[in-house]
């Protein structure tokens, strides 16, 4: 019983010790002259014990010193791999934490996670898209030619090579079809950049989340349900929305889903422009011409598309009143939203 209590403290004083010096004070302790183990067999009276006891004690006996030899032996290689370690870095992995947090997600990143769970519990697919992009599927593929008129409403950042820098997700639309085919639906959330003035509700880099559904007999009553849907969940209580007709080359026809500003309750403020709404999803019906582009045959399919503006949404669900507050990188800021777990 003794030399089992003996093993457990062992065990207990190796797991503490964390240097080479620590180790050997342990060693001493134990396997020294004058150690607990050496001086075991000193100490007992081995005139009360029996000639069977006394060929069991030295037999635990050997199997106790040889136990402490080999768990010394592994503590040290472990505190003389710490050492190694610390000169080679500089890093000493002894030194207690300091206490600090793990972080703070971004209000965009927590409304793009949790758009992702929604749509992934539609049956969406979560599709990465390339934030440099070719004038073809930014513009061309999504029948907005160059002589197109709404070229001029997206301010381009244009690359020497003749690239440029998306302007919206809606460069996925063709990209996607071609890649994965129909029947499809899938959602392409990202940052996307336009030369425009900043101001409390408009910013020069920005982010959105991209929708498209392609199959057999699509109507807008599907587009309806879906936005529903998604706005439901994302604010967890009963929002005002209007859906008034609205112009976008890719779609036909096209409308502006518009949602009550939930800063001011439709009063009016800076981040509304005093109006009271705040334009949040442009949607409709994918335009025949983009199904073409994609090899889509459009008298067999149809769909509808949607742009979900995931820094509006952030604004809206948090109540934050200024958008350039979400890319000045103000930790102060992020320390407001919850942590990551």
């Amino acid at each position: 019983m003794k030399m089992l209590k003996i093993k457990e403290q062992l065990t207990v004083d190796l797991s503490a010790a964390k240097t080479l010096e620590e180790v050997e004070q342990v060693r001493v302790r134990y396997l020294g002259r004058k150690g607990v183990i050496t001086t075991l067999a000193k100490n007992t009276d081995f005139r009360t014990l029996s000639a069977e006891e006394k060929r069991s004690f030295g037999t635990k006996l050997n199997e106790l010193k040889n136990f402490a030899e080999e768990a010394l032996a592994e503590a040290k290689e472990k505190a003389a791999a710490v050492k190694h370690a610390q000169k080679a870095t500089g890093l000493d992995l002894t030194l207690p934490g300091t206490g600090k947090k793990l972080g703070n997600l971004h209000p965009i990143s927590l409304i793009q996670l949790e758009l992702e769970n929604i749509f992934q519990g539609m049956g969406f697919t979560v599709v990465p898209s390339p934030e440099c992009e070719l004038e073809f599927y930014n513009f061309d593929a999504v029948n907005i030619p160059a002589d197109h008129p709404a070229r001029e409403m997206q301010d381009t950042f244009w690359l020497k090579n003749g690239m440029l820098m998306r302007t919206h997700t809606s460069a996925n639309q063709v990209r996607t079809m071609e890649r994965l085919g129909v029947p499809l639906r899938a959602i392409f959330p990202g940052r996307c950049f336009r030369n425009e003035a900043v101001d409390p509700s408009h910013e020069n880099t920005f982010y959105q989340c991209e929708g498209l559904v392609v199959d057999k007999d699509i109507s807008v009553a599907n587009l309806i349900a879906v936005m529903k849907t998604l706005l439901g969940e994302i604010f967890h209580r009963e929002v005002t929305v209007r859906l008034r007709p609205g112009f976008f080359p890719f779609v036909e026809p096209g409308f502006e889903l518009d949602l009550q500003c939930l800063i001011c309750g439709g009063k009016g403020c800076s981040t509304c422009h005093g109006t009271g709404w705040i334009e949040l999803i442009p949607c409709g019906l994918v335009h025949p011409r983009v199904l073409e582009y994609a090899g889509v045959d459009p008298k067999e399919y149809s769909g509808f598309a949607f742009g979900v503006g995931l820094t509006r949404l952030a604004m809206m669900k948090y109540g934050i009143p200024d958008i350039r507050l979400l890319n000045a990188g103000d930790i102060r800021f992020n320390e407001q939203f919850p942590a990551m777990v």
